[in-house]
């Protein structure tokens, strides 16, 4: 673990004050990294409203920080099943996550507190490369590469719901969690989360029938919807409309790894990992605003924090990113 400087200078006090420009997006500069990973991170996730990460690695760990005194807490090992992906519930003391052993492909509800699985969710015959958590109710869907979507009900074992998909899946709710989207094969296919069973009511073509999907996501409001490709797209759709706002191109993703894009709270920026381990931000409205190199040669995943001037880069280690005050100068962007 290394960082310098007070690196949650931001989190509190200063987040209602300073708001994301240019200029405060070029200042920003890993603050502190956890270097203890045996293996690449494969997911993270922030809890909604307290300030909790969770990650899930190769090295078969589950860990748990508390963001706003960059500490990890805990780390709870899966050996048995692996770990791949790993998200929030509602209660910031237990998660959901898919294993990796390539023999039981159960998502499992597990309590962080005492290291208890509270629940098995059986369905999936491969995989699953895509999860996400409606942020109103406790309900979730996940994507297999089985080429089928499940929607569950976190108080059952068994799925609520079956899609059937053709090809690599990507799935997210809406922050409302009235509308999930799925996406595949160049499509966004947009279901009212009530009528799911009736199809979906709105498809929007993007990117190409070859490329494969690998993340979506809606911005904070709704109205902006992105898609990453392994082949190094990113697309920024209006959500309503479906017309492609913008698309950035990145290096391709050889590897296994994930293409990873996130937009920051206001939606007015995006963030996007690449294949070749760089990171890139642009303006939604004027375009790229920065780059910062890796040694690294895998994409790396990106998280932003909620409400917050920071973003988490995940790699072969965790990286909170937040702006240099000192390169700011006259502050520009602080009211």
């Amino acid at each position: 673990m290394t960082g310098g400087g007070p690196m949650m200078m931001l989190e509190r006090d200063d987040k209602v004050s300073m708001e994301l420009t240019d200029e405060v997006f070029k200042s920003m500069e890993v603050g502190m990294a956890f270097r203890d990973y045996n293996g690449r991170i494969s997911s993270m996730d922030f809890h909604r409203t307290a300030s909790y990460l969770v990650t899930a690695s190769d090295d078969e760990s589950i860990r748990l920080y508390d963001v706003q005194n960059a500490l990890c807490l805990k780390t709870i090992n899966s050996k048995k099943y692996g770990v791949d992906l790993v998200s929030f519930t509602d209660h910031p003391a237990t998660v959901i996550y898919s294993s990796k052993n390539g023999w039981d492909e159960s998502l499992r509800l597990l309590s962080l507190n005492d290291n208890k699985y509270l629940r098995y969710f059986k369905g999936h015959h491969d995989r699953v490369v895509s999860l996400s958590l409606c942020p109103r109710k406790e309900y979730f869907i996940s994507g297999s590469l089985d080429w089928t979507c499940l929607l569950w009900d976190q108080r059952a074992e068994k799925a609520q719901g079956l899609l059937r998909v053709q090809g690599r899946p990507a799935v997210s709710y809406d922050d409302q969690g009235l509308v999930f989207a799925i996406a595949f094969g160049g499509r966004i296919r947009l279901f009212d989360a009530r009528k799911y069973e009736k199809g979906p009511f709105d498809i929007f073509p993007v990117g190409g029938f070859d490329s494969e999907t690998h993340v979506v996501k809606f911005s904070n409001d709704g109205r902006l919807m992105l898609l990453t490709s392994k082949d190094g797209h990113v697309h920024v759709l209006d959500s309503f409309r479906g017309n492609v706002i913008s698309t950035y191109n990145v290096k391709p993703v050889i590897s296994k790894g994930t293409l990873e894009a996130s937009f920051s709270p206001d939606g007015m920026y995006v963030v996007s990992g690449s294949g070749d381990g760089s990171v890139y931000a642009w303006n939604i409205r004027s375009g790229k605003v920065a780059c910062w190199a890796s040694t690294d040669t895998e994409p790396p995943l990106i998280k932003w924090a909620p409400g917050s001037l920071m973003f988490t880069t995940g790699s072969s280690e965790l990286s909170f990113w937040v702006p240099d005050l000192s390169k700011l100068g006259s502050f520009s962007g602080v009211k």
